[in-house]
């Protein structure tokens, strides 16, 4: 056993998963709704059609998912929930068009966003310089950055929760070394504009990456795809698992050039060459195909995220603005830990973070109607 090598390794924690299915889950940022009656249909016939097939290696390049990916890109600006509704097709808004087309070669799809991020990790930082991310943002980056031996220098955020982003670039400028974030942060759940985005990357070095995580970009956030066309030293890194209702299928991907990508393909190539399934490639292309759908599905969430937030602020909770699949609330006087133990009683799982300065928070997930409905229930009584 390699004792220092283990010393360093800090493993990420998810989100309770319970065997126990009478609990409301709203602790990991799941989508409430299924997938695209589509991705059902296309399931079905790749099983009862072609079994055959679960018995071969898939595409290792997943060129099909690629295409899809880059189609639905191009067609939809990067964003569903400025999307028209369910049964027109999606087109998006002179603002958040892309400026050129998404070709499948700056396309690059993982196993979940997490394998891609680590991919990412790999190819693009090193032990050498310290690696900027805000205080509070995903708690992987700091897992990879043990995994991988890479320092992270820690940016706190401003007191509106927002992204210091003159004291990040300042600190990549010392470091000489990278930038990575969450765009809309989590578990904060605010966002920075295209524009700010843009500033940053005109103070940085066009040799040194610059990761933007947009997980939760299509609850009301703005893509920064468009700026690729640019900065190529930009990766967009992307998931199926919160707007497209796919966090058991296992599929991420990036956007950056066609330079990058071959960077971060080398690395999967180095390791696996089959990452993903069979199966989980053809849900993703049907998924793609029906964008309409998921672009109701976001609506609905933030509906719901608006209605649940004015509901926690008139009962006196501090809920940071969200432009997510989720909100970030506590109330003063009642500590995280007995909030949410209180709640789990009710048979209600949300996430809270032993972590100092946020201890006191709770992440609840917007979950369907019905569901929030309970929650708020259960709030009353705390």
């Amino acid at each position: 056993m390699n004792s220092k090598r283990m010393a360093q390794l800090h493993p990420y924690v998810p989100g309770e998963q319970p065997s126990d299915r009478t609990y409301i889950k709203l602790n990991a940022n799941e989508n409430p709704y299924p997938p695209s009656p589509n991705v059902i249909s296309a399931l079905t016939d790749f099983i009862k059609n072609h079994p055959e097939k679960l018995a071969l290696y898939p595409d290792p390049d997943a060129h099909r998912l690629r295409e899809a990916i880059a189609a639905m890109l191009n067609r939809t600006g990067g964003v569903l929930a400025r999307a028209v509704p369910a049964g027109e097709k999606c087109r998006p808004s002179e603002a958040d068009r892309i400026p050129f087309t998404v070709t499948p070669d700056m396309i690059y799809t993982g196993n979940g966003s997490d394998e891609v991020l680590s991919f990412v990790f790999y190819a693009f930082f090193d032990s050498d310089t310290k690696l900027v991310t805000p205080e509070f943002s995903y708690s992987f980056y700091p897992v990879y950055g043990g995994f991988y031996d890479i320092p992270l220098d820690f940016v706190k955020l401003k007191s509106d929760w927002t992204l210091d982003t003159r004291t990040m670039i300042e600190r990549e400028k010392i470091n000489n070394s990278g930038i990575i974030f969450a765009n809309p942060n989590a578990p904060t759940g605010r966002s920075l504009s295209r524009n700010e985005v843009r500033a940053m990357l005109e103070e940085t070095k066009v040799d040194r990456v610059f990761v933007v995580d947009e997980a939760y970009v299509d609850f009301g956030g703005e893509s920064c795809i468009p700026l690729l066309a640019d900065f190529p030293n930009l990766v967009v890194v992307r998931t199926f698992s919160k707007s497209f209702c796919g966090a058991g299928m296992r599929l991420g991907y990036i956007v950056a050039s066609p330079e990058l990508v071959r960077t971060v393909t080398t690395v999967k190539n180095s390791l696996n060459h089959f990452p993903i399934d069979a199966a989980s490639q053809i849900a993703g292309i049907a998924a793609c195909e029906n964008d309409a759908y998921y672009a109701e599905c976001t609506k609905k969430i933030v509906i719901e995220r608006e209605k649940f937030s004015a509901f926690l602020a008139a009962r006196g909770w501090d809920c940071i603005p969200s432009v997510t699949n989720f909100v970030f609330a506590r109330k003063a006087g009642l500590s995280g830990e007995d909030a949410y133990r209180r709640i789990k009683e009710r048979g209600i799982l949300v996430r809270r973070f032993a972590t100092k300065g946020i201890e006191d928070f709770l992440r609840i997930t917007i979950g369907t109607p019905d569901q929030m409905r309970s929650l708020c229930d259960v709030i009353e009584t705390l």
